[in-house]
């Protein structure tokens, strides 16, 4: 690359930079809201945004129903619940992935690093073997929950929690847990929980009913509300302990809470919606090229990206080869992966 390339390249980056978080915010949040909106229309039943739109005001009380029953059925009961949880759970793997890579200060750390994806498979495949997939989210959580006590205390076991220890206890665990789901399906999954094991294991939207909704939905807003007013701990962080306690943060019990936070939040979107990975690992450091390392930008921003992401990769999942549907976490890795590819020779060149 010649000099003048570099010199070019570095401009557009600084120019995005000095759009204000707020221009970024506004521009995100309108992006977002006209994706839900489109992304509810795409399908062979032929929708318009006004059909979208007439519907959610009937449901929401402000207006007579002005669709047939089919159409309004379609709207609401079937796309709109799926589009939202592509949403939420998009927000809030990306808010996840921003967290974990500041806490444990590992530019590839994302939402699965301590096991949280391998602890939640277990439980989701012993659910599938057993045909009980009524309790699918309860037994995905709880299983991710498991897995994080199993890496803190392996982390802690040699002393101090670091986080080059949690990262490396993180994949031990992840390992294991892995290895049980591998042997369950060996020994037990057959016909029909075989194809819905796979589903779930790729990650995938599809059946996304109301309650899945409310899962990440509520968990975004009680888990992630508050991860997002670490955005100074977070900064004090990148300094690394040493000046995140001389600034006053008492350093292993913020790193326990932050970790502890990120973990249910990820337990919970992984519970709706199965393995779905890149998010938390590519969209933060999207963001980043667009406000810098500020968390008090990065994290909102990274939700956004998140969400909107999230929505068109799994609008993409359902449509590219109708009538069969691909597993939303395939889209996310031939997408994610290439991505983050070019984001790390942009960051090299830049810098």
């Amino acid at each position: 690359m010649t000099t003048v390339q570099q010199a070019r390249e570095a401009e557009v980056v600084k120019t995005s930079r000095s759009l204000p978080a707020a221009v970024w915010a506004v521009i995100l949040s309108v992006l977002l809201a006209a994706s839900i909106v489109v992304a509810v229309t795409i399908g062979p039943a032929g929708l318009t945004a006004g059909d979208v739109w007439a519907s959610i005001l009937a449901h929401l009380g402000f207006g007579d129903p002005t669709l047939s029953p089919l159409r309004d059925g379609i709207v609401w009961q079937l796309r709109m619940p799926r589009v939202l949880t592509a949403a939420a759970v998009g927000a809030g793997l990306a808010l996840a992935g921003a967290i974990m890579q500041a806490v444990t200060r590992n530019p590839l750390a994302d939402p699965y690093l301590l096991g949280l994806s391998s602890g939640a498979s277990v439980g989701a495949v012993i659910v599938l073997v057993l045909g009980v997939s009524i309790a699918l989210p309860f037994a995905a959580f709880a299983g991710a929950l498991v897995a994080l006590g199993f890496t803190l205390v392996l982390a802690g076991a040699a002393g101090r929690i670091t986080p080059t220890r949690t990262v490396l206890a993180g994949l031990a665990v992840s390992s294991v847990f892995g290895a049980v789901t591998s042997l369950i399906i060996f020994w037990s999954a057959t016909g029909d929980s075989y194809r819905e094991i796979l589903n779930w294991l790729l990650g995938s939207l599809a059946g996304a009913e109301w309650p899945a909704v409310a899962i990440s939905v509520g968990a975004l807003l009680l888990v992630g509300g508050p991860l997002l007013a670490s955005a100074r701990t977070l900064d004090a962080f990148a300094f690394g302990d040493a000046s995140a306690a001389a600034l006053g943060v008492n350093v292993d019990r913020t790193r326990w809470l932050l970790l502890g936070g990120t973990a249910l939040l990820t337990g919970a979107m992984v519970s709706v919606s199965g393995s779905i990975g890149f998010i938390g690992l590519v969209l933060p450091h999207a963001v980043r090229l667009l406000t810098g390392p500020g968390h008090r930008a990065l994290l909102p921003l990274s939700a956004l990206a998140g969400a909107i992401f999230l929505i068109w990769a799994d609008t993409a999942a359902r449509t590219l080869f109708d009538p069969r549907e691909l597993p939303v976490g395939i889209i996310t890795a031939l997408v994610g992966g290439p991505v983050f590819a070019v984001l790390i020779l942009r960051s090299r060149r830049i810098s």
